[in-house]
């Protein structure tokens, strides 16, 4: 359980530097993030590097017994190499380049940036990569964010051509696996295909979903590169992105495949995060002040597996920020409970952003650590007592493994995809669904895994699947292997992988473990509410809802208030026909969990719980005091079990 925090000591007097950097470790802080916006002050013109004063940060922050993570800066190329090659600047679906001015501003697939960003890195790591006190490397910062991927550059077709080249090798087998026959849209050659933007209509959705895993692929070469320099000149430092929550553009899973990341690191701002995302209006409203129970737990289950067990969060809201639509002030407690949360769900460091609130340019509204006038913001002091606590318990401090959950969540960024390209219906989202799914096994009081669909699912008493485009018979195979609960959301097995209807119907592959074919499919205006019945739960089918016939043997477990089908059930398997209303959600998955074997208990409005090793943790979100689940005769190591809003208590195990 270490502390961290991101500074810029090139923002500020080096006068300040060494008080800084003493002050940090006073207040707790092990790791310091330094330099990933720093290109123009390590080379304020082309070939002129001047390291400096970046010699003297590293030193002034290794003396203080500080450990260095050092961003490479290719986030923010600076002016004269935009002024020298302006190709590289990234090109908008509208066919307008972005400007100069902000951050980000670079195309992911110019091959002249590409090689910008490899002269920079291997320079600074050739400089860096051996110091004894720069434990990590961050590549570039936020990879995709301000939705500058894709780019509708010449350079990004240039490589779309050849990566279609090397997936489909003949434009006879592209027009055929494309169905270019439809609308007379067959090619004559692949550097025929331009880009899917700018059509009258919709473009081919197998042109859009291919154009997808080609911009994913880009990102993570254009980091690869990056990486293949850093594991050449720094071997012993891990290497690490920092990834943003509830973001899909590129495949998280392929951009960490073999050795491309050490740490899965993540940005959380779970205030803001709230404010973006499509909740419904009375959920923002009660969590306001102190953020969903479920927003930043579910990236950090998600970054763990990402990270094949290792993640840190690199960026941790202290306070209010600047970008969300509304910013409150986070209710008291909140920065210290979003620190404990991070370790209950297996992070190793927690790094606040940032040190001191910077007084000028575009995040001045942004807080901080510290106030512009060097005084611990109420951030900074939660912050600081965290860390007196995790000093003062030998509990908290021997932190064991995160536990082994008994339930996997499988999340899928190419269905992602395919459900943006062809939503049916404007108010369905794929992730909105799977985020329903995984709020309702929190409030039963579970822990959660979120896997890809490829991983190994053998070790689960419960495998929760809110939907999955494609089911291939891996899938499939490891199913009948499993002695598992499988529950089945929603257009499950609607498509193949070249983006059409499977010939059997959905579900596809799926109809080998669980007979049964969807006919019709229907997206539902708001006053298209089908009625149902879980046990004793009652609610509707919102969004999207399936006309299913069951074959075979599978049974009808539920249905609609027209009687078709609602749930289907065979063996150990369940398909939920619709987007049902949260506490059907809820219900369908505590009758799995149950005959999984599998223990539930509903939490108390707000509160939310997570087992790490020998000791679990309870949070509590809600407006009102609420009891701890916690057993009569716990041995709580931090708190007790009367939690106001934003407390925090943590008991052994057993």
């Amino acid at each position: 359980m270490q502390l961290g925090v991101c500074y810029y000591p090139e923002q500020w007097p080096r006068t300040m530097w060494a008080d800084d950097a003493k002050r940090m470790v006073e207040l707790g802080i092990t790791h310091v993030r330094i330099a990933e916006f720093a290109w123009s002050r390590m080379e304020p013109r082309a070939g002129e590097f001047v390291w400096e004063w970046l010699d003297e940060a590293v030193a002034t922050l290794a003396a203080a017994g500080l450990k260095i993570v050092l961003g490479t800066p290719t986030a923010s190329p600076p002016k004269w190499l935009i002024d020298a090659c302006p190709e590289v600047l990234p090109v908008r679906a509208d066919g307008t380049r972005w400007n100069f001015g902000s951050r980000r501003h670079y195309d992911v697939s110019s091959e002249t940036y590409r090689r910008e960003c490899v002269r920079i890195v291997t320079a600074m790591v050739e400089r860096y990569g051996r110091h004894p006190s720069i434990v990590a490397w961050q590549t570039d910062n936020e990879l995709g964010c301000h939705d500058t991927v894709p780019s509708y550059s010449d350079a990004a077709l240039a490589r779309f051509h050849r990566w279609l080249r090397h997936r489909y090798e003949t434009i006879e087998a592209l027009n055929e696996i494309w169905g270019n026959v439809f609308w007379s849209m067959e090619y004559p050659s692949f550097e025929a295909i331009g880009l899917p933007n700018l059509t009258p209509t919709d473009a081919n959705p197998i042109h859009l979903l291919d154009f997808r895993r080609f911009v994913s692929d880009e990102v993570a070469s254009f980091h690869a590169g990056q990486v293949e320099v850093l594991r050449r000149h720094a071997p012993d430092a891990d290497i690490l992105h920092n990834f943003m929550g509830f973001f899909t553009t590129f495949d998280h899973y392929r951009f960490a495949d073999g050795d491309a990341l050490d740490v899965a690191a993540w940005d959380s701002y779970p205030i803001a995060r709230t404010e973006s995302i499509a909740l419904p209006e009375e959920q923002k409203a009660r969590y306001a002040r102190t953020a969903h129970p479920d927003v930043s737990a579910f990236d950090h289950d998600r970054y763990r597996a990402i990270g094949r067990g290792r993640f840190w969060v690199m960026e941790q809201q202290a306070g209010p920020v600047n970008w969300a639509p509304w910013n409150p002030v986070p209710a008291k407690g909140m920065v210290r409970l979003w620190a404990y949360e991070a370790f209950a769900h297996g992070a190793e460091l927690v790094s606040y952003f940032r040190w001191r609130q910077c007084p000028y340019a575009q995040e001045q509204m942004h807080s901080g650590l510290n106030l512009p006038n060097n005084e611990l913001s109420p951030g900074g002091l939660e912050v600081q007592q965290a860390a007196r606590e995790i000093a003062a318990s030998a509990a908290l401090s021997a932190l064991g493994a995160p536990s082994p959950a008994s339930v996997a969540i499988v999340f899928d960024y190419e269905t992602q995809w395919m459900f943006e390209i062809q939503r049916h219906g404007k108010t369905f989202d794929y992730q909105t669904l799977v985020f329903d799914y995984y709020e309702s096994l929190r409030e039963l009081g579970l822990d959660v895994d979120i896997v890809s669909r490829s991983a190994d699912l053998s070790a689960y008493r419960l495998v929760v699947v809110p939907s999955l485009a494609v089911i291939d018979d891996a899938l499939v195979d490891q199913i009948e292997r499993s002695s598992a609960q499988w529950v089945f959301g929603p257009r499950s097995g609607s498509k193949t992988d070249a983006f059409a209807i499977p010939g059997n119907l959905p579900p596809g592959a799926l109809q080998r473990v669980l007979p049964m074919q969807v006919l019709e499919i229907e997206s539902l205006r708001p006053t298209l509410a089908p009625a149902l019945s879980v046990g004793d739960t009652h609610g509707v089918a919102m969004h999207w809802r399936e006309h299913v016939r069951a074959n075979g043997d599978t049974r009808v477990a539920a249905q609609f208030d027209d009687t078709w089908p609602a749930i289907l059930a065979h063996g150990k398997l369940r398909y939920v026909a619709g987007w049902l209303s949260h506490a059907l959600h809820r219900e369908v998955l505590q009758q799995a969990a149950r005959q999984a074997g599998i223990d539930t208990q509903l939490l108390p409005d707000g509160v939310r719980i997570r087992r790490r090793g020998e000791l679990t943790f309870a949070f509590n979100f809600g407006p009102q005091q609420a009891q701890a689940p916690a057993p009569a005769d716990a041995r709580f190591v931090l708190g007790g079990a009367q939690l106001h809003t934003g407390d925090v208590c943590v008991w052994r195990n057993g």
